[in-house]
């Protein structure tokens, strides 16, 4: 049995060229049977359209705290009670920074805060902000108080250098979810009672 069937998970987009892996990711989850909810940063959405986001989903891409439609509220405390987990992939140098420094002044971060699911962080940026002191000390933080960080991987960047810093392979990302869930579903069986 799929491990990720009937889970819901909210997928946090923020603004990162490997923001189109995002699609590949949302295929895939769902070809698991996994439900998925997209929180999108404002400048996500120069990277990849929330149009693609929500027909993979079928659901609407959420960016901001107010519908502009209707005026209805994007409530992030709903999202956090919704979902079993929260994916942030890719997640940039500047949201790791809000997210360890309490800077919630976007609705990806708020929902954050507001996440009672473990939560998923796979950084996607340039190797010397990867490297940097900051960037890393950020890292340490969201680790730990419980964040469980998908290291990246080394290769070309956009930038044409080479090194750590490109968000993992969506195959990669799927396979840690899955890890994580079926690590959490053996501790949960029932431990049959000893014979005397």
């Amino acid at each position: 049995m799929e491990v990720l069937n009937g889970k819901h998970i909210v997928l946090g987009v923020t603004g990162s060229i490997a923001a189109y892996k995002a699609a590949f990711l949302v295929r895939l989850l769902i070809k698991k049977g996994a439900e998925i909810q997209v929180v999108m940063t404002p400048s996500a959405k120069e990277f990849i359209t929330p149009l693609t986001l929500s027909t993979l989903t079928r659901k609407p891409v959420v960016s901001e705290f107010f519908d502009r439609r209707d005026g209805s509220w994007n409530s992030h405390v709903d999202l956090g009670q919704w979902a079993d987990a929260m994916l942030i992939a890719p997640c940039t140098a500047a949201t790791l920074g809000k997210m360890a420094s309490g800077v919630a002044d976007n609705l990806l971060i708020t929902t954050y805060f507001s996440m009672k699911a473990p939560v998923f962080i796979a950084p996607a940026m340039d190797l010397d902000m990867y490297s940097h002191p900051v960037t890393q000390r950020n890292i340490e933080t969201l680790t730990s108080i419980g964040n469980i960080f998908i290291e990246p991987a080394s290769g070309e960047l956009a930038s044409q250098l080479v090194g750590k810093g490109r968000m993992q392979e969506p195959e990669v990302i799927v396979t840690a979810l899955e890890e994580f869930f079926s690590k959490q579903a053996q501790l949960s069986k029932p431990v049959p009672p000893m014979r005397p």
